[in-house]
């Protein structure tokens, strides 16, 4: 009875870990960080640092195909009734047609700041999910080259809301790049990943230095996004668990995104059309500005809390 028992164990706990698959690339078989993983019905998840995802099929018994795709790679449809052990992606120029190689620029600058805007109202907060990105438009510091050095991010991490020792999270986010395209986020800047983490012991503004990374702003401007790519595990990698809810309503079975903390405090102190937003794995991806167009039931919308205030520190150089 007592090996029966260890073999029962032993099947329910690989079933439970399900398949672990790896993303790479199809020329050189180099891992693929944190590829995008949709389930093709809104709902999704990403692939860690070294590029692997773990597909349980108990966690999502609906799921009959996976669409994997990563910014400068064509999308993949995959079954997963025969996932493979490795998805290999093709490289595509056509989506990845503007590759930043920067060298520094030399000469005198001035250090110039953009600030952030911030408050503690939770309730005044986006409240933000796996599937949701949130971007701004920066633009040169007085018409002079500009490259910004470090990124301010405001965060609330409710710590007046929450009794000590309680509330303890940690969110890997990541920032992404995009082209200014008709006052839209266009085609993506290919940066390396800027992946990073917050936990409760942030507050306030998180300072993410990018100083080394050369982000120089285009004469148009650039979209900076945050993206929020899922929790932390004890090992410091990305958590490879079940992004979404499935609650019981009257219609069925709903499935509800899992949220994500801290929250994104939005303002009403800055002018409309500011603030982009889209959902990864719906509406095609598709960029839209926050406002009654995109949600006219959004209580941040009705309140005048309509912008997300990144703010910014720049050397802004003499020519």
């Amino acid at each position: 009875m007592r090996y029966i028992i260890i073999i029962l164990f032993l099947s329910l706990t690989f079933q439970t870990n399900g398949q672990q698959i790896t993303v790479r690339d199809s020329i050189n078989k180099e891992v693929i960080s944190f590829s995008t993983i949709s389930f093709g019905n809104g709902l999704g998840n990403f692939a860690d640092e070294e590029g692997r995802f773990v597909f349980a099929k108990e966690n999502y018994k609906d799921v009959d195909t996976l669409f994997i795709s990563a910014m400068g790679y064509a999308e993949k449809m995959v079954l997963t009734k025969a996932l493979p052990k490795d998805v290999l992606l093709k490289p595509e120029v056509s989506q990845l047609n503007e590759v930043v190689v920067s060298a520094p620029k030399q000469g005198k600058f001035k250090v110039r700041k953009q600030k952030p805007k911030t408050h503690g109202d939770i309730f005044a907060s986006w409240l933000p999910t796996v599937e949701s990105e949130v971007a701004v438009l920066f633009e040169r510091h007085e018409d002079k080259p500009s490259q910004i050095s470090k990124l301010l991010l405001p965060i609330n991490a409710e710590t007046k809301y929450k009794t000590k020792g309680k509330g303890k999270f940690a969110t890997i986010f990541r920032v992404n790049f995009y082209k200014n395209q008709g006052g839209l986020p266009g085609q993506p800047i290919g940066y390396e990943n800027m992946v990073f983490s917050i936990d409760e012991n942030e507050d306030k503004v998180f300072e993410l230095d990018v100083k080394d990374e050369f982000i120089y702003i285009p004469e148009n401007g650039i979209f900076v996004s945050l993206q929020v790519l899922g929790y932390e595990n004890s090992k410091g990698r990305l958590a490879q668990t079940k992004q979404y809810r499935e609650i019981k309503t009257a219609r069925g079975i709903q499935k509800i995104s899992t949220s994500f903390r801290p929250l994104l405090p939005f303002t009403n102190a800055l002018p409309l059309e500011h603030t982009f937003v889209r959902r990864v794995f719906l509406n095609n991806k598709k960029w839209q500005i926050f406002d009654k167009s995109y949600n006219s039931k959004s209580k941040l919308i009705q309140s005048g809390h309509q912008n997300y205030g990144m703010g910014a520190e720049f050397k802004v150089f003499e020519n």
